[in-house]
């Protein structure tokens, strides 16, 4: 990602584990996913491509996506998960975050992200690699 779109920094993310597994639960008429069902390990490194520091962060979470029609999804997660968020883009500020514990995220069509915690922490890794 380049500068400023979520690091001010510009900023890899790549897999180093990924065990994540999908389950599809439920389908609409066309055959597209209504309900799925993601667990397992994901373990993300992240690059500052400035500086070269690294990191690693955990994102093995497990979460129930519910997609709708219109472009939009409801997350209901146990996390840890890795989120990216935009410049006014959501309920946390621009970076990426680890977002631990039980919580809802709703995705507009355009990814716009809020989140309601029931109970977790949130870190951003972009301060990890600065």
């Amino acid at each position: 990602m380049p500068a400023g779109a979520r690091c001010e920094f510009a900023v890899r993310v790549e897999p180093i584990v990924d065990e994540v597994r999908k389950l599809t639960i439920e389908t609409y008429p066309d055959g597209a996913p209504k309900r799925e069902l993601f667990t397992g390990a994901l373990i993300n490194r992240v690059t500052n491509l400035e500086t070269g520091a690294t990191s690693t962060a955990d994102a093995s979470g497990t979460a129930l996506v519910v997609y709708r029609t219109d472009g939009s999804m409801t997350w209901y997660v146990t996390g840890p998960v890795l989120l990216g968020f935009r410049e006014n883009a959501g309920t946390l500020p621009k970076g990426l975050w680890i977002v631990g514990g039980r919580f809802r995220v709703e995705f507009s069509p355009t990814y716009d992200k809020t989140i309601t915690m029931l109970h977790g922490t949130t870190h951003n890794v972009c301060t990890d690699v600065d």
